[in-house]
């Protein structure tokens, strides 16, 4: 892929950019709760029945997905999908429909569940999310034969539990939560989930209102493979630690956008955090955080293309997936969002965009690095809705 002023344009815009996909994925606050509990209801038992595809006459397609998540110029254009509508003469409507997973799903499901069009032909949600709408039945299976470029994907995201041999789902970008901290209060740095409960951190320590991530790194540290099987005696033991470390005050916040604001203002030093964030906050205010996986691990997750049951333009959605498989095209998207890009090949291609960003192990992980991590396995119905209520419990008393 030829180096060019554009995509010079592009990366340094994704260094300076003040939003993130990730930083804004707790929108809506811990106010959300009651929503958080009420959308893990599993709804009937009658699966709806797929769209009949109209791709053939068709050349359109409406595309859901996060903010600050496409390549982007100085214009408001998206130059990646605008090669795409030249290359295929689909027009894609890119909306930024997506503020967070349970406040997208309450404002569909409804129409999920009757089957029907919810205005978007391909959404990218989180892998737990995923996991719930093919549980219900509210994705179409892939025609893999229609996106070739699926051969791309990392072996490693390739089978999992909520969607075996990806027959519905396809990673779209991906990240780690794990730990950072103030590099110039904190020299010598932190190693482990345990080290944020030391006593002179006390009331400086912030962690993520996302339930998968907090209580995910709580458990390793604990010795659980969060990936595998456990039950309600392991996330006991973590929900214990949290709601200690809550009501001791050494926990300060427990916030999903807002806890970057905290860490430039100090009011915390260390915190439970999201990988991509911390790149765009040494860009912002100075090279002063540092992320690490902790030494029990992190978590992994993604998120995910997926075509909703509704969808009448299927075939052109698996186009759209086909196209951002390309590992050029791929690369271009990696260099503005920062995240992890799930396409083999990519990090070739970065090279010849700015090898320091292939280099990069929050983007292109190297197989040491993912071997600290582990995905939070999926939760069954049940589950979400005891889990959740368990965490959300934590969050009202704080």
């Amino acid at each position: 892929m030829p180096q060019d002023p554009m995509i010079q344009r592009l990366i340094q815009q994704a260094r300076q950019a003040p939003i993130t996909r990730r930083n804004i994925l707790q929108g809506a606050g811990i106010g959300a709760a009651a929503l958080t509990l009420a959308a893990c209801s599993t709804g009937g038992s009658t699966k709806p029945t797929p769209a009949k595809d109209k791709s053939a006459s068709v050349k359109a397609l409406n595309w859901a997905n996060w903010a600050a998540y496409l390549d982007e110029d100085d214009k408001g254009n998206y130059p990646t999908l605008v090669e795409f509508e030249k290359q295929t003469g689909i027009k894609v409507k890119y909306d930024v429909a997506v503020d967070d997973n349970n406040t997208y799903y309450g404002k569909v499901k409804g129409q999920l569940a009757l089957g029907q069009d919810i205005g978007a032909d391909v959404v990218c949600l989180t892998d737990w999310m995923v996991g719930r709408l093919i549980r219900l039945g509210y994705t179409q299976e892939f025609d893999k034969s229609k996106i070739p470029n699926a051969k791309n994907l990392t072996p490693t995201l390739q089978n999992p539990d909520f969607d075996p041999g990806r027959k519905q789902s396809l990673p779209w970008q991906g990240g780690f939560a794990g730990i950072c901290w103030n590099k110039e209060k904190l020299p010598n740095g932190l190693k482990s989930v345990d080290d944020l409960w030391d006593k002179s951190l006390k009331g400086r320590v912030g962690v993520l209102s996302e339930m998968r991530d907090t209580m995910g790194l709580i458990m390793m540290q604990n010795g659980v493979d969060i990936s595998s099987k456990w039950g309600d005696k392991e996330f006991d033991n973590a929900i214990e630690v949290f709601k200690k470390q809550v009501s001791d005050g050494q926990i300060r916040n427990i916030k999903g956008n807002a806890y970057l604001e905290d860490l430039k203002s100090e009011d915390t030093l260390a915190a439970i955090c999201w990988s991509g964030d911390i790149t765009v906050i040494n860009a912002e205010a100075g090279n002063k955080w540092e992320f690490a996986i902790p030494t029990a691990g992190g978590t992994l997750w993604n998120d995910n293309f997926i075509i909703p049951v509704g969808s009448s333009e299927k075939a052109n959605a698996e186009k759209l997936i086909d196209y951002y498989y390309e590992p050029e095209v791929a690369a271009q998207v990696a260099a503005w969002v920062n995240y992890i890009t799930p396409v083999v090949g990519a990090k070739e291609a970065m090279q010849k965009i700015d090898p320091a960003l292939a280099d990069n192990q929050l983007i292109f992980p190297n197989e040491e690095t993912l071997a600290k991590t582990k995905i939070f396995r999926s939760l069954t119905g049940a589950e979400e809705s005891k889990y959740g209520a368990a965490f959300q419990a934590v969050l009202l008393g704080s």
